[in-house]
């Protein structure tokens, strides 16, 4: 693995560890279980998977499309 690579994985390792880390201590802080209100969890279900959609919607690129609608391998075949 190359530096910056590593770098990003040990990143997202001790940003994991963390949280996990701070969730562990809310457990131990607050020991009663947490009310399951159904608009809350309907939304921890849904809004990632939506943000997700969106941002890919948002970002990502399709290949230009060649003149005339045909493929770049076809018009250089026919000349």
């Amino acid at each position: 693995m190359n530096g910056p690579k590593l770098r990003s994985v040990l990143g997202l390792w001790a940003l994991a560890l963390g949280l996990s880390a701070l969730l562990a201590a809310a457990g131990r802080h607050w020991s009663e279980p947490l009310p399951i209100r159904a608009d809350l969890v309907a939304a921890l279900l849904l809004v990632p998977p939506l943000a997700t959609t969106v941002w890919l919607l948002r970002h990502w690129r399709l290949p230009a499309a060649a003149e005339g609608g045909e493929s770049v391998g076809c018009a250089q075949e026919r000349h």
